[in-house]
């Protein structure tokens, strides 16, 4: 390969790297072209997957700030599948293809810049696709709001229902409304006692004679 078209073939490494949200690092010693071939079409759309020469691509890793995360991994017939679209289906095709044709052997890889294991990448595979978890997402939310709604609706009964039940409670207290004016009897006996007190003077006039005629007399 010539000096210029290394350093193209170093440069599309590297954004690739730089771009993809994850890749996977694999070996495939004693896979045919024909299942190769069979692996590109198993990932779809969501992953690419390229035959790599290791002294390249140690220089693109480096480039990418990846040297810790994958230089170690880059020995024998290395492969790398790099991520554009849901790592989870991604890590799938990955895991079911190394199930059928055990020569493909998954080292290792990065996620987000990050480096994960081939233990983590098969915890991926077993998770649910990103379409799915969004769905019961969206499911658990209208659930959510549904119920707030029905919430809010039984508010207006329950304002009603608590007003009523606290006019209930002030009428038993109050008593019944024929009770009232028995309590207010004593006041009526004003007139009487008033009207005594008005007689008085006129029993004591017979006194006041009698004593001026005894003052004649004297």
């Amino acid at each position: 390969m010539a000096n210029a078209e290394k350093v193209a073939a170093v440069a599309e490494l590297t954004d690739r790297f730089k771009d993809s949200s994850g890749a996977v690092l694999t070996e495939y010693r004693g896979l045919t072209v024909a299942q190769l071939a069979e692996l590109r079409r198993s990932l779809g759309d969501n992953a690419t997957f390229a035959v790599i020469k290791n002294t390249l691509t140690k220089i693109a890793v480096t480039q990418a700030g990846l040297s810790d995360e994958l230089a170690p991994m880059l020995v024998g017939p290395s492969a790398i599948a790099f991520v554009d679209g849901d790592v989870v289906e991604a890590a799938k095709g990955l895991r079911d293809f190394a199930r059928a044709n055990p020569l493909l052997v998954i080292k290792g890889g990065v996620l987000d810049g990050k480096a994960i294991t081939p233990a983590e990448i098969i915890r991926l595979a077993d998770l649910e696709p990103r379409d799915v978890l969004l769905a019961k997402l969206a499911g658990a939310m209208k659930a959510s709001l549904a119920g707030a709604a029905a919430t809010f609706n039984a508010l207006p009964v329950q304002m009603a229902q608590l007003a009523e039940a606290l006019r209930a409670k002030l009428e038993a207290a109050e008593g019944p409304a024929g009770e009232t004016p028995a309590a207010e009897t004593p006041a009526a006996e004003t007139p009487a006692a008033q009207t005594q007190a008005d007689e008085a003077p006129a029993t004591e006039a017979p006194a006041s004679d009698a004593a001026e005629a005894a003052a004649d007399e004297a």
